[in-house]
C-alpha cells in the first residue's frame, strides 16, 4: 500500500487486489502501511520506566506472551493450564480457541498481560487446512469455486460450539489452494476471528452438491503471530530449567516477549512523560500529551498509548484521528479503556492549582 504525506498526515491508496499474488495477500491490518509521525520531539526520562525488553525474566513472566505450537490432542484451556504449571504462575489465557485435534499458533498471555489477549481478536487468523472432497471435481472447478468463497458469507456455528447458533456474517480475505492431489485440496486461508474452517468446508461441499470434509487443520497465524516462530510446551520447559537452574536467560528471552508485542497489530500513540501518571489513575488522554504518533488512525479506533521507551501505559478509543492530532494544541484525543502501567513508575506532573481537567 503507498502512503502520501497530504499536510499534516497521511492518506492511503487502497491496494488493487487483482493486482495481488495469491501468495501476497494479507490480513487487513497487514495492508496498512504506518509512518510514525512526531508532533513534539522531546526525550525520555532514562531514571524512570525502562524499555520492554530490558526487563527482567521475572517481569517478562508475569507480563509477557509466548507464541506456543498447540499439540493435537490436549484442549486450548488445557495448554494454557500446562503453561501455567510449568512458570508457576496463576494466569495464562490465549487467544482463540483450537479444537484438540487442531495444531498451531496460539498466542499465551502471561499473568497480567491476559487482559491484552482480546486485543488479537479484531486482526483476523490464517489457517492451512486440508479439505477431502466427496466427489471427482476438475481441478480449475475447484479453484474457481473456492475462490467465490472470498468475501463476506454467512456461517451457522456448527453444533459443538461456545457460541449461539445463529448465522453470522464472517469476511473471508484470501483463499490460496497450495495443492489438489485427487479428492485431497491443500488451501490457505485469511478470516476473520469467530470462522470455523470446519464448517466452511462442509458448507463448500454442501453448496456445490459435491460434499466435502476437513481431514486436518493447522492455525498459521494469529494476527502478527504466525508459524515462523514458533515454540512447544518442552521448548519452554527447557528454556525456564536454564533460567532457574544455571542463569541462564538467552532461551527464556527468545520464548517469552515482552506483553507489548501483543499490540503490534494496533495503531499506536506515544505519550511524553509527564502525562504518564495522570494516565496510570484513568484520566483520559488530551492532545498535549502525545509526542508521536502512527499515521491512518480514525475517530473510534482501538489505540495502544505507550511511553516514548515503548513501555504500554493503557488501551484506549481513538477520538481524533492522526491529522487532526498532529495540527491541533488542544482536543480530547483518546478515551481510555484499560489501564496496565503502575502510578508511581513515571513521576506525577505538576499541576496548576486550579487544574480545569484531569486529562492530558
Amino acid at each position: 500500500m503507498e502512503a502520501q504525506r497530504t499536510g499534516f498526515g497521511v492518506s492511503y491508496e487502497e491496494p488493487d487486489e487483482e493486482a495481488l499474488s495469491e501468495k501476497e495477500k494479507k490480513l487487513p491490518f497487514e495492508l496498512k502501511r504506518r509512518i510514525l509521525l512526531v508532533r513534539r520531539d522531546i526525550p525520555s526520562d532514562e531514571n524512570f520506566g525502562c524499555c520492554p525488553e530490558k526487563r527482567s525474566v521475572q517481569e517478562l513472566i508475569n507480563f509477557g506472551v509466548i507464541n506456543l505450537d498447540k499439540p493435537s490432542g490436549p484442549t486450548s484451556h488445557q495448554v494454557s493450564d500446562y503453561l501455567q504449571r510449568i512458570l508457576g504462575i496463576e494466569k495464562a489465557g490465549h487467544s482463540g480457541t483450537l479444537d484438540p485435534k487442531v495444531t498451531g499458533v496460539l498466542p499465551i498471555a502471561l499473568g497480567n498481560a491476559t487482559r491484552l489477549a482480546h486485543l488479537l481478536l479484531t486482526a483476523g487468523k490464517e489457517y492451512v487446512a486440508l479439505m477431502h472432497l466427496h466427489s471427482d471435481v476438475p481441478e480449475e472447478e475447484v479453484r474457481a469455486r473456492l475462490s467465490g468463497f472470498v468475501g463476506v458469507i454467512n456461517q451457522k456455528p456448527p453444533v459443538r460450539s461456545a457460541v449461539k447458533r445463529v448465522f453470522r456474517k464472517r469476511s473471508v480475505y484470501y483463499i490460496d489452494v497450495m495443492e489438489i492431489d485427487g479428492r485431497d485440496v491443500l488451501f490457505r486461508i485469511g478470516c476473520e476471528a469467530g470462522t470455523y474452517i470446519r464448517k466452511f468446508i462442509y458448507d463448500f461441499g454442501e453448496k456445490n452438491c459435491w460434499g466435502a470434509s476437513m481431514s486436518q487443520l493447522r492455525r498459521t497465524k494469529v494476527a502478527h503471530f504466525t508459524d515462523r516462530e514458533l515454540f512447544t510446551l518442552q521448548d519452554v520447559a527447557d528454556a525456564f530449567w536454564f533460567w532457574r537452574k544455571e542463569g541462564n536467560e538467552t532461551f527464556i528471552r527468545k520464548v517469552i516477549k515482552p506483553a507489548e508485542h501483543i499490540l503490534d497489530c494496533l495503531p499506536k500513540i506515544y505519550v511524553s512523560d509527564n502525562a504518564v501518571d495522570t494516565l496510570c489513575h484513568g484520566a483520559n488522554l488530551n492532545v498535549p500529551g502525545i509526542a508521536r504518533l502512527e499515521s491512518g488512525i480514525c475517530p473510534e479506533d482501538t489505540v495502544a498509548v505507550l511511553t516514548l521507551k515503548g513501555e504500554v501505559v493503557c488501551y484506549g478509543t481513538a477520538k481524533m484521528d492522526s491529522d487532526s492530532i498532529l495540527a491541533s494544541e488542544h482536543g480530547f484525543a483518546v478515551k481510555t479503556d484499560k489501564v496496565f502501567m503502575q502510578s508511581g513508575t513515571y513521576p506525577a506532573a505538576q499541576r496548576p492549582e486550579n487544574p480545569q481537567s484531569q486529562n492530558l
